[in-house]
């Protein structure tokens, strides 16, 4: 029997994930999950896992961080909405790694890697954690909004976004508190914002995945996303209705 352990602080993502693997792999056991960096290294020594599925960025301690604390047990898969890390985790030697959203596909290449894999030690990943946790420091996602608020300005933290859309020239920042308008457009907007946070619902809409309180089905078959305290509801479009299709 394989055990795995997924660190996820986005339930809908963790569900996705869990229903791929699931797909996948039927005879994996997930005998853990964890929705901060701190349970996920608790859970890890607890539980002893085959696989760790990080991701990378969480609350309290990142995924590379409980990599670095877990080192020498679980095999690695990192979970991750930037290429850049992917891409350096997958030829630097961990296991594999896992691009939100994930897709059937990629998957199904992971889970093949591994069962390779799982006979032989996890690979030593201690040079490469130091290089992603430079990267990681140097980096960094939007955190504040400036918008016009009437004739004043006004910073709004990102996380306080419910979520963004395009209005003409103008893209319309909701918040709980009220509406606020910048003169930044979504595709620029899409550039700077974090991608584990924030998803692209629509061509003129993003939405904060913590504002999400139910995914429904309309009458074609269409997500269709109520927000938490809100009374409208999203529609999202065929375009990225894929990112919701495990749900």
């Amino acid at each position: 029997m394989t055990t795995a352990l997924i660190a996820e602080d986005e339930p809908m993502l963790m569900a996705q994930l869990k229903s791929r693997l699931a797909e996948a792999w039927p005879d994996l056991v997930v005998v853990a999950e964890a929705g901060n960096g701190e349970e996920a290294v608790m859970l890890a020594r607890e539980e002893r896992p085959d696989v760790a599925f990080l991701d990378i960025r969480m609350p309290l301690l990142t995924g590379i961080d409980v990599a670095k604390a877990i080192a020498g047990g679980p095999h690695i898969v990192f979970v991750t909405a930037y290429d850049e890390y992917a891409v350096a985790a997958f030829e630097e030697g961990a296991v594999d790694y896992v691009l939100k959203p994930p897709t059937p596909e990629r998957i199904a290449k992971v889970v093949a890697r591994l069962k390779a894999k799982l006979g032989t030690p996890p690979a030593d990943l201690a040079a490469l954690l130091e290089r992603l946790a430079t990267r990681d420091a140097q980096g960094g996602a939007l955190k504040w909004i400036r918008a016009s608020l009437g004739n004043a300005m006004k910073l709004i933290a990102i996380e306080d976004v419910l979520y963004f859309q395009s209005e003409d020239k103008y893209t319309k920042v909701v918040t709980a508190e009220g509406d606020a308008l910048i003169r930044k457009t979504i595709k620029d907007l899409h550039d700077e914002i974090d991608h584990e946070a924030f998803w692209q619902v629509h061509r003129g809409t993003i939405v904060n995945l913590r504002a999400i309180a139910k995914v429904e089905r309309d009458w074609r078959d269409q997500p269709l996303l109520t927000l938490k305290g809100r009374a409208e509801k999203l529609t999202v479009s065929r375009t990225f209705a894929h990112l919701f299709k495990a749900m």
